[in-house]
């Protein structure tokens, strides 16, 4: 009988929403129509400080009927997902408690927007939060870069997300404003180096003498490399140099380190074994 009542509700409810959401079918002054259209095309969000109309109270009702039919269907959802996987009923009754706990904030929100509270940036912020902290696209503790910041994230807000980078300096970002972001910390990284020699260096020879020698430097800078740095081979030609280039596994945490070790590591292998490093230099012609 429960479930009958849900879905008789479910069933006015979505009407109710379609005959709002299409003013011209009420019977209704054409101004008021006509702001309540303008409402449903900006998402229900009120744009610039309007002033409250009849329109926005009655824009209200498709707005709170759309949160209750989608907080219904999760929460008849949950239910079936519960007795399909044998989940216990103290389990169930907590998800649909989260459902509804976020259904009332959202609800609050939204309608404070609608009828001009300018909420509009704290809703999307809001939302985006829990959208954040429930896919877990980056938690606290991971390294992430955010435009041209690179920082461990400190804390994760309802409405903010706090970065600190690596001289100490805050970042503080509005959820809503976290777009197209790195996390580096998913994966290991890798420290790169390249390092020039000059052309007449017998590449082939080389390699044989670093195969060895790589495996020396992990040996020696566990702590910092996750595996032997590699050379990977000729990376370009510079105008005095032939560019090669070499990498090392390592943790995102330790990345600015191994980098710094592996290049000083590498240009001391490089001289212990006569490697020429070359440099530009300027040739002065005196005047004839």
């Amino acid at each position: 009988m429960k479930q009958v009542k849900r879905i008789i509700g479910l069933i006015i409810s979505l009407i109710l929403i379609v005959l709002f959401c299409h003013p011209e079918w009420l019977p209704l002054p054409e101004k008021t129509a006509g702001t309540m259209q303008s409402l449903f095309d900006g998402h229900f969000l009120l744009r610039g400080d309007a002033g409250i109309t009849v329109a926005h109270v009655l824009m209200l009702i498709p707005a709170m009927l759309i949160i209750w039919v989608v907080c219904t269907l999760l929460s008849m959802l949950l239910e079936v997902i519960g007795k399909a996987k044998s989940r216990s009923a103290t389990v169930t009754n907590l998800l649909q408690s989260i459902v509804k706990y976020f259904s009332v904030i959202i609800a609050l929100l939204w309608g404070f927007s609608i009828v001009g509270f300018g909420a509009q940036s704290l809703i999307e912020d809001i939302i985006t939060g829990f959208f954040i902290i429930f896919e877990g696209e980056y938690g606290v503790g991971d390294i992430i870069i955010l435009d041209d910041f690179r920082g461990t994230v400190r804390s994760i807000g309802v409405r903010t997300t706090v970065i600190e980078d690596a001289g100490g300096n805050l970042k503080i970002v509005n959820n809503s404003d976290i777009r197209n972001l790195q996390n580096r910390s998913r994966n290991n990284s890798l420290a790169i180096c390249d390092i020039g020699v000059a052309y007449d260096t017998d590449i082939p020879k080389l390699r044989e003498i670093l195969i060895p020698e790589l495996y020396k430097i992990y040996d020696e800078h566990r702590d910092l490399y996750l595996s032997a740095p590699v050379f990977m081979g000729i990376e370009s030609f510079g105008d005095s140099a032939i560019n090669l280039r070499f990498h090392a596994e390592t943790k995102e945490t330790d990345i600015f380190a191994a980098r710094r070790r592996l290049n000083e590591d590498l240009l001391a292998l490089f001289r212990r074994n006569g490697v020429n490093i070359p440099f530009p230099q300027v040739v002065v012609h005196p005047p004839t």
